[in-house]
């Protein structure tokens, strides 16, 4: 049983606190469920996707919400009205709801449904105001000549 306190940051880190408190939500126990399985990978520079294998579901039944930077992923299976008797089932078709965090600046850009697998995808748009961008620095003799010209 590990904890990490993290009350020295909120100290010493202003603007960051919201990330602090995310790493403090990751560092406790894991009780979130693993159905269904997914991966995320990064498809470029600022782009990202999450595909989730969602065996037995319709697009229907998958539905895709953002709100407040949580990506939530839910589906709801139809009720089975056949009279099928299985001797195994293997393929879950339970209900789940997935929960994303996403940084700030990323957006959900599309979903698709192939072959069993649902892909979102995302790209992180930096404003230009966040971009690095070279400051000149001038000097005491760069100020003198200005003055000097406009004289």
């Amino acid at each position: 049983m590990r904890h990490t306190d993290f009350t020295p940051f909120y100290r010493s880190a202003i603007g960051f606190d919201r990330l602090i408190q995310m790493l403090d939500q990751a560092s406790g126990y894991d009780s979130e469920n693993t159905y269904p399985p997914y991966n995320i990978e990064r498809t470029g520079e600022n782009a990202y996707r999450i595909s989730l294998a969602v065996a037995g579901f319709t697009p229907a039944e998958l539905k895709i919400e953002v709100k407040e930077q949580t990506l939530t992923v839910t589906g709801e299976k139809a009720a089975e009205t056949s009279d099928k008797k299985y001797l195994h089932r293997g393929i879950a078709a339970r209900a789940f709801e997935r929960r994303y965090q996403l940084a700030d600046h990323v957006d959900v850009t599309g979903a698709n449904f192939e072959n069993g697998l649902l892909h979102v995808d995302l790209v992180r748009n930096v404003p230009e105001r966040m971009k690095p961008r070279a400051i000149a620095i001038a000097s005491n003799s760069d100020v003198k000549q200005l003055e000097a010209n406009a004289a």
